[in-house]
């Protein structure tokens, strides 16, 4: 079984999704991803966060000005496109041996093909969301607001330029929760309860 979770920053996804792996015995993948594509592809794993959930800009890779690894050879031609094709062979290949719940990155438009698939997103209300930032990154409310804006249109840039899908939109998933409505503890039990349509 596969759990996807695309999330609204300050929705409560990644506390969702990880409730969800702890009670369901499930692997837990969110920036873990980076890790392990920094390991097979020999590329620094600060070249993969710098273009985390990001769509290509402006000089692209070779814009970043982030060093190479020491024992990494010159590749020519290097670019995000390359760096999410690792990420996803990473994704594919994670699914194939364990149980996961992945966070975000395209997880559920790479894994389209499996049946084992419940794709979720999880939203909030914007004041909810605000609060939540403004608790996790200690910013106040202007820049909780802000960050919350540019986190949107990246992780949307992002989706909807890797798949033929629509970040946020309810038919590009299997299921949309706001915890603005049901919480966190709402939510978890919902996707577990869902989980019987996919098996």
């Amino acid at each position: 079984m596969i759990l996807n979770i695309g999330r609204q920053l300050g929705s409560g996804g990644r506390e969702i999704a990880k409730r969800l792996a702890q009670e369901l015995n499930m692997k837990y993948f969110d920036k873990e991803i980076l890790l392990l594509a920094a390991k097979d592809s020999g590329i620094c794993e600060e070249m993969f966060e710098r273009v985390d959930e990001c769509a290509e800009k402006s000089g692209g890779f070779w814009g970043l000005h982030v060093p190479w690894n020491s024992y990494l050879p010159f590749v020519s031609g290097l670019t995000n496109d390359t760096l999410f094709q690792i990420q996803s062979d990473v994704i594919r290949r994670e699914a194939e041996k364990h149980d996961c719940v992945f966070v975000g990155r395209c997880a559920d438009y790479i894994l389209r093909e499996r049946q084992d698939c419940l794709n979720v997103f999880v939203m909030a209300n914007m004041h909810d969301r605000i609060a939540r930032i403004m608790q996790h990154y200690d910013f106040d409310e202007k820049q909780s607001e802000e960050r919350m804006k540019k986190s949107d249109k990246e992780r949307a840039a992002y989706y909807d330029f890797y798949t033929d899908k629509s970040w946020g939109v309810a038919s590009s998933y299997d299921l949309c929760l706001n915890t603005s409505v049901c919480g966190i503890e709402g939510a978890v039990k919902t996707i577990k309860d869902f989980l019987v349509y996919k098996k």
